[in-house]
């Protein structure tokens, strides 16, 4: 539709990899993204004739996401909403298995809320980047921290060193990745080319470092994976060792992660022209390779480093936060708050 005689709306395209819909139906899974750039939550699934579906709604810059049994966690600009599945199994509306609903809401304040993660208690834990810390959810306070690295000298509203991304193992907060080391306000920055570095939080040591733009460590399969985003490298670090190890080479700035049997699941940006992505060792792997940077998701084989299905975006949406998989769904839909479903959505407990 026409925003004018001369202007035409915002549009998404989007593209497939030719077997892409074949596999989430193979594996039975379906897809949860978010894009802060235009403030969407998206969900991937498909409906009952094996077509692509696609579910958004808006949420002011929407970012972290974690699963939970019933549903899914997601950070936006000063809140943490907590999604519940409303459908009994079985169950279907207008086509959908799912129907995930924004049911409880904790309000942080701005704190630049990045990813999240939960407990073998069953605590929500998140990485406040703007206080440089790991912290949970208070009833009374925008939040409680519960660690920060030994280089932070004190708890401020600073983001002194990005801190960005944790990832568990056995149900502990077991690492994190922050873009500098760094104990001063925005000091981040004048570490983004070989800065990066990873943290164990047991021992609040250093285990690697020189990496450019970290995000996105996850323990899996007896490995701690994670995202060399500023080089576009996905692959893994030995704890013991403290060195990266790539597994392949992703066409974009590679930031979400989230793993299905012996597959990973890559979201892709293109990056920014601003300060923050200039200049970065990825730019000249897009010159090497000669490709130009995507905006998607890449689904990765562990065993081979390839990349065997994508689903990609081009035109209003440039950036993708956070992947997630919600295995055994079909076809997942949310409510939000911009349209009178929500209203109508009543359930009784049983």
């Amino acid at each position: 539709m026409l925003a004018s005689e001369t202007t035409k709306a915002p549009i998404l395209e989007i593209d497939l990899s030719r077997q892409f819909t074949a596999w989430l139906a193979e594996q039975n899974l379906s897809i949860a993204f978010t894009t802060y750039q235009v403030g969407k939550l998206c969900l991937i699934g498909l409906n009952t004739n094996r077509e692509l579906s696609v579910s958004e709604r808006s949420f002011n810059r929407c970012m972290g996401l974690c699963t939970t049994d019933n549903g899914f966690y997601m950070s936006s600009l000063y809140q943490i909403w907590r999604f519940e599945n409303m459908l009994e199994s079985g169950q279907r509306q207008s086509g959908y298995d799912r129907l995930y609903v924004p049911q409880l809401g904790y309000t942080t304040g701005d704190l630049d809320v990045h990813d999240m993660a939960i407990d073998k208690q069953g605590t929500l834990i998140f990485v406040n980047t703007l206080f440089s810390c790991l912290a949970t959810l208070s009833n009374t306070h925008s939040f409680k921290p519960i660690w920060k690295p030994s280089f932070i000298s004190k708890l401020a509203a600073e983001d002194r060193c990005h801190l960005n991304v944790l990832a568990m193992q056995n149900g502990l907060p077991a690492y994190v990745t922050a873009i500098g080391q760094s104990d001063m306000v925005d000091g981040w920055r004048s570490h983004r080319m070989g800065g990066g570095i990873v943290i164990d939080v047991r021992s609040n040591e250093i285990i690697c470092d020189g990496l450019s733009m970290p995000h996105s460590p996850r323990w899996y399969q007896e490995k701690l994976w994670l995202l060399n985003s500023g080089t576009g490298e996905f692959g893994f670090v030995d704890p013991k060792i403290g060195c990266f190890e790539s597994l392949c080479f992703c066409p974009g700035y590679a930031r979400g992660l989230s793993f299905h049997g012996n597959y990973a699941l890559i979201g892709l940006s293109k990056p920014r022209t601003d300060k923050t992505f200039k200049d970065l060792p990825l730019d000249a792997q897009f010159k090497k390779r000669n490709v130009e940077p995507r905006c998607g998701i890449l689904i990765i084989n562990l065993c081979s480093g390839d990349i065997v299905h994508w689903f990609r975006m081009d035109g209003i949406v440039t950036e993708l936060y956070d992947v997630i998989t919600l295995p055994n769904v079909s076809q997942p839909m949310a409510l939000g708050f911009k349209t009178d479903e929500i209203r109508r959505m009543i359930s009784i407990e049983q």
